[in-house]
C-alpha cells in the first residue's frame, strides 16, 4: 500500500499545537521576583527532541508563510530546536542584571537557568576561572565542564553576542531572561584602589562599570563568597548570596519526624475509633481535625492519662491510620545488645528495623547515638536475620583542621582514619553487649574472640569518590557525616540502591565543614525534605545526648 503524500504546506503539520496555553502557565507569566533575593529554583523543562522534528510551533497565519523549500528532513539549528516559551518576557528596563561569580557556577551547574525572567552577565575572568577548574574528577571539575557545555549550547549558532542569548534556548522554559557575555573591555574607576590581577577585584570592576552603563536597571553581584559580598557592599555595589539551592530558609522549620499530640487529643479524636491487629501490630483508625496535619511515617505520642506512641501509616482527609510500635527500650527487644534510652531512639530503631522502610535519615547532636543505633541494627539484620549480606559505610572526607596529606594503602586502609566513629562503636557493640552501662540486653551468645573477626568481615568501608556507576544489592548502606554532602552528591549515593538495599543517612547540620554549604543547602537537609511523606522512608531528629554527662554539658555550655 503506497504511503500518503506529504502535506504541501508546513502549517498543516503544526497548526494542531496552537491552542491556548494552560491557565497555570499564564498566571506565572509576569510574576517578578522580590528584590534582594536570588530566584527560587525552577524545575528543568524536558529537553527538545531531535532537530528534524522539533520545528517551532507557530500560529496558522505565520505557518502558512513558511517557505516551501524548508522540509521536515532539514535539520534546524540547536538554538531553535525547542518550543518557544509562551510566557511573556519583561521589558529590558524591568529585568534585573545578575553578575555571577565563578563559585556560583561551580556550586550549582544549573544556576544559569534559575533566575526566572532576569538577565545574567558573565565577565571574561569568570570564563577564565572556569577553564582552570575543568580538569579532574572532583565535583567542582564536573560542574565546570557542565557549565561550559551549557554555555556552548546557548551561544552556538548566535552571530550577535552583544545582544545576548535567550536562556531558554536549550529547553529551560522557566528561564525567560538573556545571557550576556563580556565582549568588550569595561573600564571603571573604583572608589578604592584594589590590587590588580586578582579575579575578585576584576569582577568588582565589571559590576561597577555595568552599574554606570545600565543606570536604570538593578545590577546585582551574586556570589557564595562572604568576603566578596562584603567588599562589593563596601564599594556601594549590590550583592546577594545564591539562595536557589536552599531547601529551607530557617533550619528550625526542618521536619523532625515527631509530633506531640495535644492534651485534648482523645476528646476530639476518640469517637468512632476502629482497631484491628495484623502481624502482631495493632492498628487504629481515628478521625478528627488533626489527622490532616499528619505525615506518613511520622511518629506521634501522647503522655496523658491514655498514653500513646504510634506511627502514622495512612492519611486520608480527616482520618488516619496509626500503628503501635515495638518497645526497643525493653531488654527482651534489644538490638545487638543495645536498647533505646529515650523516646526518639525507640522511634529510630522502629525505622531501622522495619524491612519496608528503604531510606532512613537520623539527625542529632554529638552523642545522641546515631552511629551506634545504625550499626547495631545493621549487624542484627546482617548476621542474625540475614536480611542483608553486607554493611557498607562511607562518609565525606572533609577534614576539620589541616589536611595530613596522602594516606598509604588500599582504598579501605585510606578510609580507616576517617572511620574513628566506626571503631569506637564496634568496641561498644563488642565489649558492651550485656553491660548495663551500654543499654543492657544479653547480646549474641558467641565467643568474644571470634565475634570481632566475623563483624569486620561483613563491614566494608568505601570512598565516595568511586561510588558513581555502582549498584548495591541487598546491602545496608550507612552514610556518615552526611551534612557535608551537596544535594547532587547525595542524589548520586541514594540512586546507587538496588533491590533489597537500605540506606541510612546520619549527620548533624550544625557541624558542616564543606565550604559554601549551609544548613539550608546541605544534602542532608535536601533528602529529609524531599523524602518526607514517602511510605518507604522515615526520619527522626534525636534530641537527647546519651554519651556522658560531660558530653551533654559541653554541648549545652560550649
Amino acid at each position: 500500500m503506497p504511503l500518503p503524500k506529504l502535506p504541501t504546506r508546513m502549517g498543516a503539520t503544526v497548526a494542531i499545537d496552537t491552542t491556548e496555553p494552560p491557565i497555570a502557565v499564564k498566571a506565572k507569566a509576569t510574576a517578578p521576583r522580590p528584590a534582594g533575593k536570588a530566584a527560587a529554583p525552577a524545575p528543568a523543562a524536558p529537553q527538545a527532541g531531535p532537530a528534524s522534528t522539533a520545528l517551532p510551533v507557530q500560529p496558522p497565519a505565520v505557518a502558512d508563510a513558511i517557505k516551501p523549500e524548508i522540509t521536515a528532513a532539514e535539520p534546524a539549528p540547536v538554538a531553535q530546536a525547542r518550543t518557544p516559551s509562551k510566557r511573556k518576557r519583561l521589558a529590558a528596563s524591568k529585568r534585573k542584571l545578575f553578575v555571577l561569580d565563578t563559585n556560583v557556577l561551580l556550586h550549582d551547574s544549573n544556576s544559569l537557568f534559575k533566575f526566572e525572567e532576569h538577565d545574567i552577565f558573565l565577565p571574561m575572568i569568570v570564563l577564565e576561572e572556569l577553564d582552570h577548574q575543568k580538569k579532574g574528577m572532583s565535583e567542582v571539575a564536573r560542574n565546570a565542564r557542565q557549565v561550559s557545555r551549557s554555555l556552548d549550547g546557548l551561544v552556538s549558532g548566535t552571530k550577535d553576542l552583544e545582544a545576548g542569548v535567550d536562556l531558554d534556548a536549550l529547553g529551560n522554559a522557566e528561564a525567560l531572561g538573556r545571557l550576556h557575555l563580556q565582549t568588550t573591555a569595561l573600564e571603571s574607576k573604583l572608589p578604592i584602589d584594589l590590587p590588580p590581577g586578582k579575579a575578585d577585584n576584576a569582577i568588582l570592576c565589571v559590576v561597577h562599570a555595568l552599574q554606570r552603563i545600565h543606570d536604570k536597571r538593578e545590577v546585582i553581584l551574586v556570589s557564595k563568597d562572604i568576603n566578596m559580598r562584603l567588599k562589593a557592599r563596601s564599594l556601594g555595589l549590590e550583592a546577594e548570596d545564591y539562595l536557589s539551592d536552599h531547601v529551607l530558609d530557617d533550619s528550625d522549620l526542618l521536619y523532625d519526624g515527631v509530633m506531640p499530640l495535644p492534651e485534648n487529643f482523645w476528646l476530639k479524636h476518640g469517637k468512632d475509633v476502629e482497631s484491628w491487629q495484623q502481624g502482631g501490630t495493632t492498628y487504629y483508625r481515628i478521625r478528627g481535625p488533626l489527622c490532616s496535619e499528619f505525615i506518613v511515617n511520622e511518629f506521634v505520642y501522647f503522655d496523658g492519662d491514655l498514653p500513646l506512641q504510634a506511627q502514622v501509616k495512612e492519611v486520608s482527609g480527616k482520618s488516619a491510620v496509626l500503628a503501635t510500635l515495638r518497645d526497643y527500650s525493653h531488654g527482651k527487644n534489644n538490638v545487638w545488645g543495645i536498647t533505646a534510652r529515650n523516646r526518639e531512639q525507640n522511634f529510630a530503631l522502629n525505622l531501622l528495623m522495619n524491612p519496608d522502610c528503604d531510606f532512613v535519615s537520623l539527625l542529632g547532636q554529638a552523642g545522641t547515638g546515631k552511629t551506634l543505633l545504625a550499626l547495631a541494627s545493621g549487624l542484627t539484620q546482617t548476621l542474625e536475620t540475614k536480611r542483608y549480606n553486607e554493611i557498607i559505610i562511607t562518609r565525606a572526607t572533609v577534614p576539620v583542621g589541616d589536611d595530613i596529606g596522602f594516606l598509604p594503602g588500599t582504598e579501605e586502609e585510606k578510609m580507616l582514619p576517617w572511620m574513628g566513629a566506626l571503631e569506637d562503636n564496634l568496641e561498644v557493640l563488642h565489649l558492651g553487649a550485656g553491660n548495663a552501662e551500654f543499654g543492657g540486653g544479653s547480646g549474641p551468645d558467641w565467643p568474644k574472640n571470634s565475634t570481632m573477626e566475623l563483624i569486620r568481615s561483613r563491614i566494608k568501608v568505601k570512598s565516595l569518590n568511586f561510588m558513581r556507576g555502582r549498584t548495591f544489592l541487598n546491602k545496608f548502606l550507612i552514610i556518615d557525616e552526611a551534612q557535608n554532602l551537596t544535594p547532587k552528591q547525595m542524589k548520586t549515593l541514594v540512586t546507587r540502591a538496588g533491590p533489597g538495599t537500605k540506606i541510612v543517612c546520619l549527620g548533624n547540620i550544625a557541624q558542616i565543614d564543606t565550604p559554601y554549604l549551609t544548613e539550608g543547602s546541605s544534602g542532608l537537609t535536601y533528602v529529609v525534605d524531599r523524602f518526607k511523606g514517602w511510605p518507604h522512608a522515615g526520619h527522626i531528629t534525636l534530641q537527647r545526648g546519651e554519651r556522658s554527662r560531660l558530653a551533654d554539658y559541653a554541648s549545652e555550655a560550649l
